[in-house]
């Protein structure tokens, strides 16, 4: 008679391998998350439900601690505080949504797990949700793909696993062998930059000079539109601007880049518009990093500070005529900004981030695979900056 531990151990185990695989950084490994679920169902206990569900997350995000020590200049015990506190919620929405029932019962619950864990407020941290396999699953079937997952991931929970696996599994071999890319928008051209915490810190004219003259020399012939990565102007002002408009005239260049625009209250981090002729704020990020940029507890204690957040404002913005669904850095790794600007039919996603903190781990990796999950699953060209 085996004891009474190791079928709770062998899912803990089996759960944490997963959450590795499914987000190491590869989009074609994304569909090893639909295993989350039957381990999830299996679980015997609320005790062993949290526990499943704290592996999967934690060893998903796993190279928060790291980030959080570079980005803080500190030791690791308050990157992994972060990282604990970050998976409270998942695992606090799943330990209450676990029930013996099974069948349509269990199946039911997890659908509710995953629409909170997609929207605000538990879905502010709702990385690693196993819906991104979609665009792996699904490529260009677009909302019919995502409910086919969302219905998948479901059945997953109930006696029905088997053929559900299955067929997922085939699903996942044959995109793997037919795999492509999203494709790059026509006229546009990303960036990457390797300029560390200096860029949006550095803030001379002499950097946006040098700036100014890498563009030049990277340029393609046929690109109206650079994107640059967040951050990439630091502090949105007047003689910012100024420079940017004189160093671009004569030309037809469009540039889109992140900064971030300060007032007494705390400041937005945006994407902005600048040519020759004229410059406008395209975006307000929707949700900017929790604790490090978003800490809406300063309000409650009389202070000014830190990033807004506008969670459902401006899913998308017009350039150039065309219809662009932005996300900046930790929108990638979360589900409702993508769907929202999805729901407008955008013609085009980029995707910027400043993820210099990020050496070490796999974060950018996982956001570069989510993004692109999204933009095949909506059949949308992307283009994508970060500085690393």
């Amino acid at each position: 008679m085996r004891p009474d531990w190791i079928q709770p151990l062998a899912l803990v185990l089996t759960s944490c391998t997963t959450g590795y695989i499914a987000w190491s950084g590869n989009a074609l490994a994304l569909p090893a998350a639909i295993a989350f679920p039957a381990l999830w169902s299996m679980a015997r206990s609320r005790r062993t439900a949290g526990l499943v569900s704290a592996a999967y997350f934690l060893a998903a995000s796993r190279g928060l601690p790291q980030g959080a020590v570079a980005f803080y200049q500190s030791d690791i015990w308050p990157g992994v505080m972060l990282w604990l506190v970050a998976s409270s919620g998942f695992v606090f929405v799943h330990v209450v949504l676990w029930s013996r029932r099974s069948f349509a019962g269990k199946a039911l619950r997890y659908t509710i797990a995953m629409v909170l864990m997609a929207l605000p407020p538990f879905g502010i941290v709702g990385w690693a949700h196993p819906v991104t396999a979609a665009g792996i699953l699904f490529p260009g079937w677009g909302w019919s793909g995502l409910a086919a997952v969302t219905a998948g991931l479901a059945i997953m929970t109930t006696q029905y696993r088997p053929a559900a696996a299955i067929t997922l599994v085939g699903l996942w071999l044959w995109s793997a062998a037919f795999w492509t890319s999203p494709d790059i928008g026509r006229g546009w051209q990303g960036v990457d930059l390797q300029l560390g915490n200096s860029l949006g810190r550095d803030t001379s004219l002499a950097r946006h000079s040098d700036l100014i003259a890498t563009l030049r020399l990277l340029r393609r012939p046929d690109t109206a539109y650079i994107l640059l990565p967040e951050s990439a102007l630091g502090f949105w002002t007047p003689s910012v601007e100024r420079l940017w408009r004189q160093q671009l005239t004569g030309g037809d260049l469009s540039v889109i880049a992140g900064a971030a625009v300060v007032d007494a209250q705390g400041y937005d981090n945006v994407l902005v518009r600048v040519s020759a002729t004229e410059s406008e704020i395209l975006y307000r990020e929707r949700m900017p990093v929790p604790g490090s940029m978003w800490q809406p507890w300063l309000r409650l204690i009389g202070k000014s500070g830190g990033a807004r957040a506008d969670f459902f404002a401006n899913p998308i913005v017009s350039i150039g005529g065309r219809r662009v669904a932005p996300l900046i850095c930790y929108e990638q790794l979360i589900v409702w900004p993508v769907l929202q600007s999805m729901l407008h039919d955008p013609d085009l996603i980029i995707a910027v981030g400043n993820d210099w903190w990020t050496k070490g781990t796999s974060i950018v990796a996982i956001q570069r695979a989510s993004t692109r999950a999204w933009a095949r699953l909506f059949g949308k060209p992307l283009v994508m900056s970060f500085n690393t």
